[in-house]
């Protein structure tokens, strides 16, 4: 669903600065516009009022490529709180509907403002609509009230979308969120005409507006005057923010630059449910609204150009994941693992982390547990087998025959995580950031990189930030980000620069085949295999399933969090973690990780239960995996797995198998628990298995998509992170990860960052 989000911060800069618009003269129908192009797409929105600064409406104009399947327009400084236009083509027609918005969701369609189309055409390049809208200059529409400043600078703005519309023919559809948005100065003051009237009769002429002396016939663009970086960061999630904080720490000049925009309030983020208006707690803010961001009717913190689950949003998939928050053991680095020397033991880093992002298994400010039954029940289970208890973190070493509380880098009952590197790094004077901006590649003349090549073609007139004459790039767009932006930079197997290459807006960005590297980008993938076991106990909350908790959470436990963000809502939905280590097959040691929580994602079985007791085990295979796939691109610049890697290698399914019965052979222990999925009245715990859809099997740790190692025809990377056969490029993110971590990798990430960003820092050449 769609969700255009304003960038607040760029308001007073656009309020202050010249109108981004100028005149323009359509030859068809000889109306002056005063017109804006958005440096993106080209797409070019005009408006002409009446000569009264009061009037009621106004006549516009939009000229659209065709690959913009839907576009729209806020006329005010942001979605929220604005009327909005919307339209798309339907075959020889346009379809529109005026809307509003009170917050990141699908706008609802309001009666009131009267849009009446002048005008439709289409070519093989773009779609023009010319339309007057009545009642379109102030708006009150359920409680949200608005006007246009119509005699100075306003603040509009757009959003395109390459998808169609879910329903074409109908005014009303509901439709995705927007691919790109922007918003812009309008001189609406230029904008009003004493030739109105002739232009709605169809008799007007080129006549001149009344605020200008001057018309002309072309458009034009602001351009930004491009400025050097000493560090380019591209990604602004797990892995980039905490490499951008310590280069700026530095003393470095450094650019982060992310995909998508704010997450919690402190970043500017707004989304949040009706219980929690008043407060400064959003949906990213709030630990205990983590399964509503599978639930949401608009998700538009999900990348829309992969095929798995990523978080494009400030913080990355730290965002907006469970924040299993453990420390990485020694052995995760381990030459048999896949690190080159150099990375072995890396206590600094991890010491780093630690002061700067502590643990803790009791979340809630008040110092209680919540919600504890799913511990209880499995801990009995664990205790039949051996297991010990701990406090996890304590001991990043121990992983075998242990369970613990869930561990979580929680600060006052709210997610940090990394966006705790993000608050240093704005407080120094040489770190910017850009928000909403996508990096197409990087800019290279054979081994050197001279830049970056963004998506805002008003920069620099050519979307290139450049880097200082020592300058470097360091990609941290995750597993599947970071490999895409190689291949569009002519780096990776040739059958993913050649889907490059065949792309009408990416290829002529590609450097002369001569240029290209040719590096296993993409290979080496591996992610946990995940498979659920559901249970019920009479003793279990199952917690509503956690559907409710977005609309209509129970009333106590939603008014002790917004009042002291304690309680329920202070941790997200795990409450066990556990681990044991299984020699396989080949006398390789792998581990199993298993996470507890209330409630099921899906029940398959045909025996009774009773829902309010329903729970889960998630049984993962961890570190020592030997499974491997691969992941690119399609030829719609998409990223996804090329080939699967789960089970690609049996024995890791042995090993899987041995671990989830020896969980299912202690049910005894607890008396009255009752395995309702998968149902053994029905199939085998092996036919289960075999048939688990690799879709739910799919845990979204992917790493190893830029392998470090020590050749470049084994790996992408070098053990300094840079790029083999570059000069100033990096990757530093999990996808250079060469094995499967322990466990959730979220710590882990960070500690590779940490010890990725001193050793970039320490390699001659740099600036």
């Amino acid at each position: 669903m769609v969700s255009w989000k304003s960038l607040l911060a760029a308001v007073p800069f656009i309020g202050a600065a010249l109108a981004q618009s100028s005149q323009y003269c359509d030859p068809d129908n000889h109306i002056c516009f005063e017109n804006y192009v958005d440096p993106i797409y080209g797409s070019e929105i005009g408006f002409v009022f009446p000569s009264s600064t009061s009037s009621t409406e106004f006549i516009g104009q939009w000229k659209i490529p065709v690959t913009g399947k839907w576009f729209g327009i806020t006329l005010g400084p942001g979605m929220n709180r604005n009327l909005l236009l919307v339209a798309w083509p339907n075959g020889n027609n346009i379809v529109y509907s005026a809307r509003v918005a009170e917050n990141y969701v699908q706008p609802t369609v309001v009666t009131g403002p009267i849009v009446t189309t002048l005008g439709f055409s289409q070519s093989s390049t773009h779609w023009k609509w010319t339309f007057r809208c009545q009642g379109c200059t102030t708006w009150s529409f359920q409680g949200i009230d608005g006007a246009i400043v119509q005699d100075s600078i306003s603040v509009f703005g757009w959003a395109l979308s390459t998808t169609a519309v879910d329903q074409p023919s109908n005014a009303a559809s509901t439709f995705e969120e927007h691919d790109a948005f922007n918003l812009w100065g309008h001189n609406v003051a230029n904008a009003h005409s004493s030739s109105y009237s002739d232009y709605l009769s169809g008799s007007g002429s080129s006549g001149t507006a009344t605020a200008t002396s001057t018309v002309t016939s072309t458009t034009s663009v602001q351009t930004i005057a491009p400025t050097p970086y000493d560090y380019i960061v591209v990604g602004g999630g797990t892995a980039g923010l905490v490499v951008a904080d310590r280069l700026s720490e530095a003393g470095k000049k450094v650019l982060l630059i992310e995909k998508g925009g704010p997450s919690t309030w402190e970043t500017g983020g707004r989304d949040q449910p009706n219980w929690l208006k008043g407060t400064e707690l959003t949906r990213f803010d709030t630990p205990g609204l983590f399964e509503a961001m599978f639930s949401s009717n608009n998700p538009y913190w999900w990348c829309k150009d992969i095929t798995v689950f990523a978080g494009c949003l400030l913080g990355g998939g730290s965002s907006i994941n469970g924040m299993l928050y453990y420390y990485p053991p020694d052995s995760e680095f381990s030459q048999a693992q896949g690190w080159p020397a150099g990375w072995q033991t890396p206590n600094t880093a991890r010491d780093k982390l630690k002061a700067k992002l502590p643990s803790t298994d009791v979340p809630s400010p008040d110092g209680k547990r919540y919600l504890d039954q799913v511990y209880d029940v499995v801990k009995t289970l664990l205790n039949s087998k051996g297991y010990n208890p701990a406090t996890i973190n304590d001991n990043a070493d121990w992983k075998d025959s242990v369970y613990g509380h869930p561990a979580y880098n929680f600060v006052g009952g709210k997610r940090s995580g990394p966006l705790t590197y993000l608050r240093s790094s704005k407080t120094r004077a040489n770190f910017n950031v850009m928000t909403y901006t996508n990096v197409i590649g990087v800019v290279r003349n054979g081994a050197a990189v001279t830049g970056v090549r963004i998506n805002n073609t008003a920069y620099g007139g050519n979307g290139i930030v450049p880097l200082t004459t020592k300058g470097r790039v360091v990609l941290s767009a995750g597993a599947f980000g970071s490999p895409r932006i190689l291949f569009q930079s002519g780096i990776g197997p040739s059958d993913m620069i050649n889907l490059v290459k065949n792309d009408a807006t990416y290829g002529p960005n590609l450097p002369p085949q001569a240029s290209w590297i040719n590096l296993p980008v993409g290979s080496y993938v591996s992610d946990n295999p995940s498979i659920n076991l559901v249970f019920t106990h009479p003793s279990v909350d199952s917690y509503d399933n956690w559907q409710p908790i977005w609309d209509s959470p129970r009333t106590a436990d939603a008014n002790q969090y917004k009042s002291s963000q304690s309680g329920m809502f202070a941790a997200s939905s795990p409450r066990i973690n556990f681990w044991k280590a299984y020699n396989g097959p080949d006398n390789k040691t792998r581990y199993m990780q298993g996470t507890a929580r209330p409630g099921a994602a899906s029940i398959e079985t045909s025996q009774s239960y009773n829902a309010s007791n329903i729970f889960t085990i998630t049984v993962y295979l961890s570190q020592g995996i030997t499974s491997r796939g691969r992941i690119g691109i399609d030829a719609a610049m998409r990223g996804v797995p090329i080939v699967e890697p789960w089970f690609q290698d049996t024995k890791d399914k042995t090993v899987l198998l041995n671990g989830i019965n020896d969980i299912l052979g202690s049910m005894s222990a607890v008396p009255n628990l009752k395995l309702i999925t998968p149902d053994l009245t029905k199939i085998t715990v092996q036919s289960y298995v075999d048939n688990y859809g690799t879709g739910s099997m799919n845990s979204n740790h992917w790493v190893g998509s830029c392998k470090i190692g020590t050749s470049s025809s084994s790996s992408v990377v070098d053990a300094n992170t840079k790029v083999w056969n570059t000069n100033n490029l990096f990757v530093v993110d999990a996808s250079i990860i060469p094995g499967q971590p322990m466990s959730n990798p979220h710590a882990s990430i960070m500690v590779v960052a940490e010890h990725a960003a001193a050793k970039i820092l320490a390699l001659a050449g740099g600036a």
